[in-house]
């Protein structure tokens, strides 16, 4: 049986909480600074709304360094195609996952060189930035008459190929040296609503829902996995999978075999209700290792922030195993320039 989570506990005060959240500008706040000094967060992720320009970002990166934690990761949404928060001349425009996955069902081979090459790149990119960690791949299912929030996010609807080229994606971004996190588990891609926006609520049975666990099972090996804001009414007829015991216990530990560090989806999102305190307790108890929280309104940090329970030892052990593989798997030889050559020539 999976381990049970237990209830958080309140954390002493200066202890690091079990949470990653975003800011509310292009650069830290004195209310920031303040509260990140008091009330440290395990990290902080950006988005376009902190990225202007190259200098601006290394200004804000060293910024941020200095007022969290040493070991607090730093962490950018950065999958390619439309999910992007580097653009050029920051960064390459990268191919969707669709677009790779198009290209893998006519050459298996050349499609699984492009996911490969693009983890690379965006993880160079992202490394170069000052990232340690890139929320990619994206390792949900192309359901076609499902809502768009997906889309072309997937790279198919075929459970073996999202694993290949998911997997090699997360090579490329390990191989920079940066560490990927496999999202949505247990699976986005039926969902007829955006979480941005409401609930979705899946009906497919546990049956069913065996082709979308595939690859996160099959690459649960990796550092991070991040929770669906979804309600799978085959495993828990009340509450979504980030809040369910029942879903991060039976399924994401238990028949996905996930050990690593399990990071919640963006709790401020609409699919959620309560106050980001309460959202972020209930994911914790659930059996979420880190609550994420992408507002940035310094007002919804502060009080989540003074009340998060402190991360647990187990999690810090986790998140120095997962800085850890990325060091040792990086390749240093890595060339931007021979790479990007390259996936254009595949994808030509």
């Amino acid at each position: 049986m999976p381990n049970q989570p237990r209830p958080p506990q309140p954390r002493p005060a200066g202890a690091t909480a079990a949470a990653i959240v975003g800011i509310a500008g292009t650069e830290v706040s004195r209310n920031e600074e303040e509260l990140f000094a008091a009330f440290p967060p395990a990290g902080v992720i950006l988005f376009r709304r902190n990225i202007v320009h190259d200098g601006q970002l290394a200004d804000l990166m060293r910024s941020l360094r200095a007022v969290l934690p040493a070991n607090a990761v730093l962490m950018i949404d950065q999958e390619g195609g439309r999910v992007a928060r580097l653009h050029p001349p920051m960064a390459e425009e990268h191919p969707s996952a669709a677009a790779i996955g198009a290209l893998f069902a006519r050459d298996p081979a050349a499609g699984r060189q492009a996911a490969f090459l693009t983890g690379a790149l965006i993880g160079l990119e992202c490394r170069a930035a000052g990232f340690d960690v890139v929320t990619a791949p994206v390792l949900d299912l192309h359901v076609a008459d499902a809502h768009p929030v997906i889309g072309d996010r997937a790279f198919a609807a075929d459970p073996v190929s999202v694993t290949t080229l998911g997997g090699a994606l997360a090579e490329g971004l390990l191989a920079a040296g940066v560490q990927p996190v496999a999202k949505h588990a247990p699976g986005h891609g039926r969902a007829s609503a955006d979480s941005h926006l409401a609930l979705p609520r899946v009906d497919a049975t546990a049956a069913e829902l065996a082709a979308d666990l595939y690859p996160f099972a099959r690459l649960n090996h990796l550092g991070w996995m991040m929770t669906a804001h979804i309600l799978f009414e085959a495993w828990d007829q009340a509450l979504p999978a980030t809040l369910s015991p029942a879903v991060i216990g039976g399924v994401i530990r238990g028949q996905i075999g996930f050990k690593g560090l399990l990071i919640s989806d963006d709790l401020a999102m609409a699919a959620l209700t309560g106050t980001p305190l309460q959202r972020a307790t209930a994911a914790l108890a659930a059996g979420c290792d880190i609550a994420l929280f992408c507002s940035g309104d310094i007002v919804d940090n502060r009080a989540l922030l003074r009340g998060c329970p402190e991360i647990s030892a187990r999690a810090r052990g986790l998140m120095a195993g997962a800085r850890a593989a990325a060091t040792a798997a990086r390749r240093p030889t890595l060339s931007a320039s021979s790479m990007l050559a390259a996936r254009a020539e595949l994808l030509a």
